[in-house]
């Protein structure tokens, strides 16, 4: 979830995976794949660089898998 301000400055969150489209027309329209649109004061720069932090947050707590481990080559 990303958080982000409605024009009268109230916020709200909203989730990140679910945004479609950014648009600046002045203000900035987030659309959803669910097709709701919300107008932000923040620019689209700025949920651009909301959203790369929360992809960053989540894959950092991602286990990588090797896929090596456990293997054992056959005949050695």
């Amino acid at each position: 979830m990303i958080s982000l301000r409605r024009l009268n400055g109230t916020q709200f969150h909203i989730n990140a995976e679910l945004i479609e489209t950014l648009e600046a027309s002045p203000d900035t329209v987030v659309s959803l794949v669910t097709g709701n649109r919300f107008v932000v004061l923040e620019s689209v720069q700025e949920v651009i660089e909301k959203i790369l932090q929360y992809r960053v947050r989540v894959n950092a707590e991602r286990k990588v898998i090797n896929p090596m481990e456990g293997y054992k080559r056959a005949g050695a």
